[in-house]
């Protein structure tokens, strides 16, 4: 019995003795404990912040890009191609126009890049702030061409003649008083085209998506534009029908011109 309770008291011994250097390891390594996990609620915090402003750029991100793809896209064109839904479609009639400075060629040929750059951006804000007015699309403008459209990507009935017609009148009426920069005594005179006819539409790319319009219907609005007039607006009997059905424009025959071809009756605009 002596020999058990002398057993039992040396285990009780080291079991407390164990207990108390378990207890003062735990003290002794409480501050490192303390740290690494105070450490780690940092970490975790730093990184849920920086979760949440990565989240925030790329929302911003992602605004940034849909402006810009409604920017160059209609609104409605911009959504079915974010979604990833059909954007092109057939359009029976529609009225396509094309302006371009006349002689821009001879009349920069001593300008430098610089000069080029700034006598385009006065014309085309100029051009683009008059766009708003009119149920009228712009296309595209390359260097000195000015592409718009009516009646696509949204039909409005038989107006597409009208809206270009009467944009049309205005862009030559505004470019007599656009001065040239470096060369006040210049004047930027420009020639219009319009044609009416079948045209289809739809985006084309995917790193730059563009809405682009094809058909006879574009080439023809192309050649009223590169065999017109400077400060006229040369029209195809297909227009001058809408705009006849429509009234309050008064055009004038040109006679009839040979161009690649085709065998057309040309009229120009008036007024309107």
């Amino acid at each position: 019995m002596t020999v058990r309770l002398k057993t039992e008291l040396l285990d009780a011994d080291r079991s407390q003795v164990l207990a108390i250097v378990v207890l003062v390891a735990l003290f002794a390594m409480s501050p490192l404990l303390l740290w690494i996990i105070f450490s780690g609620v940092r970490a975790s915090q730093i990184f849920s912040r920086n979760v949440k402003s990565k989240a925030s750029d790329l929302k911003k991100e992602r605004r940034k890009a849909e402006r810009l793809v409604n920017k160059m896209l209609p609104a409605e064109i911009a959504n079915a191609y974010k979604n990833n839904h059909k954007t092109s479609e057939y359009f029976e009639a529609v009225t396509v126009a094309f302006s371009e400075i006349d002689n821009f060629k001879m009349l920069t040929e001593n300008w430098d890049a610089i000069q080029i750059f700034q006598t385009l951006n006065i014309i085309y804000k100029l051009f683009d702030d008059r766009i708003d007015k009119y149920d009228v699309y712009k296309v595209e403008s390359i260097k000195d061409s000015y592409m718009v459209a009516s009646g696509v990507p949204n039909k409005n009935g038989d107006d597409h003649a009208k809206e270009i017609a009467n944009l049309a009148l205005n862009l030559v009426a505004v470019s007599k008083t656009i001065t040239v920069p470096h060369d006040p005594r210049l004047r930027m005179n420009i020639r219009f085209g319009i044609h009416t006819g079948a045209v289809t539409a739809g985006v084309i790319g995917s790193l730059m998506p563009r809405y682009c319009l094809f058909g006879d219907t574009v080439n023809v609005a192309s050649r009223m534009q590169s065999t017109g007039q400077p400060l006229k607006i040369q029209i195809t009997p297909e227009t001058k029908l809408f705009l006849d059905n429509t009234g309050g424009f008064i055009v004038e025959h040109r006679g009839k011109i040979d161009v690649k071809g085709m065998d057309i009756k040309y009229v120009d605009i008036v007024s309107g």
